[in-house]
């Protein structure tokens, strides 16, 4: 981007109504931005766009489940008619799962992959040609888990796999038109992501999340990626313990797969 940043940039986040996703809606505002909120939670929708409204921004705030093909089109078609087009497109919107994986139905597998796989491939497919047009950027809140196995979360993390697989193709198909891919690792980052994890039976669960390190806010992963988008890197990990889990996975895959699963060991208790 230029010295001035994002500023009259159209940004679009979706799952944007809280957590990263809405620190993101405030920090690209902040530089200047016109922000688009997609969620499909609209009270709280409604209070994040008056939130921002309040403080100046300018942004339009749209109702959409993104593992709905049809609504995804249809809000970045709204998009691009109100503004014009868009220049960055950050792809947030998610849930995950916790539990052994043979006490996992295989439709906790289907939706945990119909909102994260699915719901960024129609967002990014609907967008691509006004993305490219305007040289933007495409930004994929992925996880370490997409990067590393992940004990207890095996359908969140073939989801965050599946991923990295799409948008790192993409960003090789694109790369000469002048539009980028950015990856995002955030690591434990304390939202309402983990109080609506799905147990096995596809029920939000009861059983406490586990954690390795200390857990950062969303303004602090919003910050950062804000600061990544700018230099337009190509994959950001957050916080010490991603950065760690991270490196030993590519260098001693059999260690980390050992320290991981002792760390997290009571994700397959009942």
């Amino acid at each position: 981007m230029t010295r001035e940043g994002f500023k009259n940039k159209i940004v679009v986040v979706t799952g944007a109504a809280d957590g990263i996703g809405f620190a993101l809606c405030r920090r690209f505002a902040r530089d200047g931005a016109k922000v688009c909120l997609l969620d499909m939670d609209h009270t709280a929708l409604k209070a994040a766009k008056r939130e921002l409204v309040d403080s100046g921004a300018d942004c339009l705030s749209l109702m959409c489940d993104v593992s709905r093909r049809s609504q995804c089109e249809d809000a970045i078609r709204k998009v691009i008619d109100h503004y014009g087009g868009i220049d960055v497109l950050i792809n947030n919107a998610g849930i995950t799962q916790r539990g052994a994986f043979v006490d996992t139905r295989i439709s906790v597998f289907e939706k945990v992959m119909a909102v994260n796989f699915f719901g960024s491939l129609y967002c990014t497919k609907a967008a691509i040609h006004s993305l490219v047009e305007r040289k933007g950027l495409i930004i994929v809140n992925e996880s370490v888990a997409g990067l590393a196995p992940l004990l207890g979360r095996t359908g969140y993390s073939a989801s965050k796999h599946a991923l990295n697989g799409l948008f790192t193709s993409l960003r090789t198909e694109i790369r000469s038109s002048g539009t980028h891919v950015m990856i995002v690792c955030p690591g434990f980052v304390k939202t309402h992501l983990q109080t609506r994890a799905l147990g096995g039976n596809g029920q939000v669960t009861s059983h406490p999340q586990s954690t390795v390190g200390s857990q950062s806010t969303p303004e602090e992963a919003a910050e950062a990626i804000y600061r990544g988008a700018v230099r337009r890197k190509h994959l950001l990990v957050l916080t010490p313990i991603g950065k760690i889990s991270y490196w030993m996975s590519r260098v001693t895959p059999v260690l980390y797969e050992r320290i991981m699963a002792r760390q997290l060991r009571s994700e397959l208790k009942e």
